[in-house]
């Protein structure tokens, strides 16, 4: 007989702890693991995006950016416009010429006193030299021009050229301009034959053996003709003007002219 409150199972049997735990619990693993691995994950998936989006950037930069080539030079930090001689333009001239400073008077000594012809000294003293060595063969050697000063150049330039009729550029080719002639510098002198006098700064001076003993020996003594032939200056042929060149300050000095290069002639 069953009392009142009583079922008529067995009320502290083993089997019925299951019972007391929820289905869903029962069936589902343990959840603690799945909360300690989603921060793990997120931070491998963060560095992994990381690293290949640095890998992108890095491929588009090497795509994108400019290429060295062998050919390819640095640029210089600053430029400068093309003055130097190695430039070899006629751009700093004057229907040709150079322009020239004058000499200092404290340079100045003369080569020929009945005629106050002056040069430099180291030049005047080369020039005697030559005059010495020359006379020893029979050949007389005739200063005619010398240092001849701005002021002296203007009236030769411009005076004679109105007595001549002559345009700038026609009276350029035969003098300098005022403040461009190489006779400022006292370096140039122009030489006659004693010999023949007819033949003074005139082309067939290059008929003498003045003319022809220059050629062969002139250089010995630092000297050299500065208006040869067809030369790049445009300046008429002058078989009898030298210029010394046989020191630095005197070789500096006619840098440029020596290194001209005749224009070319576009076809």
């Amino acid at each position: 007989m069953n009392k009142a409150g009583f079922s008529g199972k067995p009320q502290n049997s083993s089997n019925d702890f299951g019972d007391d735990i929820p289905v869903a619990v029962r069936d589902t693993p343990v959840a603690a693991p799945k909360i300690w691995l989603q921060p793990r994950i997120i931070l491998i998936g963060g560095v992994t995006g990381f690293v290949l989006l640095s890998l992108i950037s890095g491929l588009w930069f090497f795509m994108t950016a400019p290429k060295k080539t062998a050919d390819s030079q640095p640029l210089p930090a600053t430029s400068t416009p093309a003055t130097t001689a190695a430039s070899n333009n006629s751009s700093d001239t004057v229907l040709g010429h150079f322009p020239y400073p004058e000499a200092p008077e404290s340079e100045l000594v003369t080569i020929s006193a009945n005629r106050g012809i002056r040069m430099r000294k180291t030049a005047a003293q080369k020039f005697e030299e030559m005059v010495a060595a020359a006379r020893s063969s029979g050949i007389i050697l005739v200063p005619i021009s010398g240092f001849r000063s701005v002021k002296d150049q203007e009236q030769l330039f411009f005076a004679v050229g109105a007595q001549r009729n002559q345009t700038p550029a026609e009276r350029a080719a035969l003098s300098a301009p005022p403040g461009h002639s190489e006779h400022h510098t006292g370096y140039a002198v122009d030489v006659g034959d004693g010999s023949v006098p007819a033949t003074n700064l005139q082309t067939n001076f290059d008929n003498t053996k003045a003319y022809r003993w220059l050629q062969a020996n002139a250089a010995r003594f630092g000297f050299e003709m500065s208006f040869p032939k067809d030369n790049a200056q445009g300046v008429s042929y002058e078989p009898w003007h030298w210029r010394f060149v046989g020191d630095r300050n005197s070789l500096e000095m006619f840098y440029k002219a020596r290194n001209l290069k005749p224009a070319k002639i576009s076809q």
